[in-house]
């Protein structure tokens, strides 16, 4: 399937559409617990995705850090 031609037009596509909005595609191997983490977090805050939810973690980081400077 991956060597599929529309699969890899559909995926550079996506990819445009990503750049294009600001954003990246990150792949990272994270411990189960972690996902799970991710999971419950998407479930509770009624999110879409676990990157929602790994960014809603960053952003909460990212204002408890500008609290303590």
């Amino acid at each position: 399937m991956a060597n599929n031609p529309r699969t890899k037009q559909y995926s550079a596509v996506y990819r445009q559409r990503i750049r294009a909005a600001g954003g990246a595609e990150v792949l990272m191997q994270l411990p189960r617990e972690t996902v799970a983490l991710l999971d419950a977090l998407k479930e509770r805050h009624g999110l879409r995705s676990r990157s929602q939810a790994l960014l809603k973690l960053i952003e909460q980081g990212r204002e408890t850090a500008q609290q303590i400077a």
